[in-house]
């Protein structure tokens, strides 16, 4: 009989790590870590990972795995991934994925297209020179290359854009000519089950969050990685505004506001994502005992 992957998804805040102890701990198997941020090992307070504690309690995968100063992607993510999922489904019948970055947990379940490795030496010119010339130039660059791709693309998300180039200028073939969107079969069955509360609530588990964060010291650990802000690791919600507050750009208060606001956004286009699912088992994690039953375990 096929294995089975139990994918534990939802906005953040919401409580998807407490909920993933519990149910890796019931049926006696390990975690997958889906949560691209929760990779650096350099950064704790402001990814919200797991405690030392927690950490203990259940074998996890994937939490703090490489350095900010890696260069990582999907691509290489679902190749280890399914390589830990193998070796855990050679001792049980289950095994749990938890995360929030839907693209991350797409790769895993379904695969992603086949995109080339990128050479180092054409990935620090490309950055170099968009770093000088800017957002602006980067679209234009993009329209010019490859304009099926440009039409869709989030143009605020230089990530993907940067990507996109990239690909293009070293293999001389268009970015979009590399997006297949073939679902792979996989030969482990997946189940997925969302978390979230109403938005009133969730919202309140974010401000809290935010607030217990800088009780933890996510001032100090921002202080600790400035030199680093132009890494991809660090333009994430939590650390950027603390960067701009930093350079003199507002108040620690405005800093502060800004995260929680950030965060209920980044909350926001999450739930769009998985909104694209047809296959989401949706409960609040108040509701553990609904899970397992609906789990049957």
């Amino acid at each position: 009989m096929p294995k089975t992957l139990i994918v534990l998804l939802g906005p953040t805040a919401v409580g998807k790590t407490d909920i993933s102890i519990s149910l890796a701990k019931t049926i006696n198997t390990e975690i997958i870590s889906c949560d691209s941020r929760q990779f650096y090992n350099e950064l704790n307070i402001g990814t919200a990972k797991p405690s030392a504690n927690q950490l203990n309690e259940i074998k996890h995968h994937f939490i703090g795995n490489i350095s900010i100063h890696d260069y990582y992607n999907v691509s290489k993510f679902e190749g280890e991934a399914l390589e830990k999922l193998n070796e855990i489904f050679k001792v049980s019948e289950y095994a749990v994925m938890v995360g929030g970055s839907g693209l991350y947990i797409d790769a895993v379940c379904q695969g992603i297209d086949d995109l080339p490795e990128i050479d180092k030496e054409l990935r620090t010119q490309i950055l170099e020179r968009f770093e000088k010339e800017g957002l602006e130039s980067l679209r234009i660059e993009l329209k010019r290359l490859d304009p099926e791709y440009y039409a869709i693309v989030d143009l605020k998300n230089k990530n993907r854009m940067l990507r996109a180039v990239e690909t293009t200028l070293q293999t001389g073939k268009t970015y979009s000519s590399f997006r297949t969107s073939k679902k792979v079969e996989r030969d482990f069955n997946v189940i997925k089950i969302g978390l979230n509360f109403d938005r009133e609530a969730l919202y309140e588990r974010i401000n809290l969050r935010v607030d217990l964060m800088i009780e933890a010291g996510l001032i100090e650990e921002a202080k600790a990685f400035f030199q680093y802000k132009n890494l991809n690791a660090l333009n994430t919600v939590g650390y950027k505004e603390l960067f701009s507050h930093f350079e003199n750009e507002y108040s620690l208060e405005k800093a502060i506001e800004l995260i929680k606001r950030n965060t209920r956004h980044y909350a926001k286009k999450q739930l769009t994502w998985f909104g694209r699912y047809d296959d989401i088992n949706w409960f609040e994690p108040i509701r553990f005992s609904d899970i397992l039953k609906f789990l049957n375990i």
